[in-house]
């Protein structure tokens, strides 16, 4: 079962991440308004400025039309991009070409299913920073 449908079976009762290609995937209970909030109080609270939000569902469904496509894909979906100069200063003195990871992003979703908070998988070994940054900042986000 994917981990989507897997998500959409559970209800989004877990507070468990699942995980999905390359991206954990964490369920929120609450509305996708209050889960970006959420997401961005996390982020500012761990000290770190948010460079920039990616408004990609409006961008998506503003232009289907214009592609060929009427398909929904998202209720709502955004990306939270940032950086934290303390730890990228870490993961690229250990490996330089971990820049290609840089900026890190939080994404927030809605579906029909619900609202879901996610990241990438990141690399084990010089991106194990990054990524228990990424989940400290989703458990906050989350209540978890």
């Amino acid at each position: 079962m994917k981990p989507i449908a897997l998500a959409a079976a559970l209800g989004f009762a877990s507070t468990m991440p699942l995980w999905a290609e390359d991206a954990f995937l964490y369920p929120f209970d609450g509305s996708f308004e209050d889960a970006t909030f959420a997401v961005e109080s996390a982020i500012v609270g761990e000290g770190l400025v948010i460079d920039y939000v990616s408004h990609v569902g409006d961008m998506l469904n503003r232009t289907g039309a214009d592609v060929g496509s009427e398909a929904v894909i998202f209720k709502n979906a955004d990306i939270f991009l940032f950086c934290s100069a303390v730890i990228s200063r870490q993961v690229m003195e250990e490996d330089p070409m971990n820049i290609t990871y840089c900026p890190y992003g939080i994404f927030v979703m809605e579906t029909d299913e619900g609202v879901i908070v996610g990241h990438k998988d990141y690399p084990d070994g010089s991106m194990q920073a990054v990524e228990n940054l990424m989940q400290q900042i989703v458990a906050e986000a989350i209540g978890g």
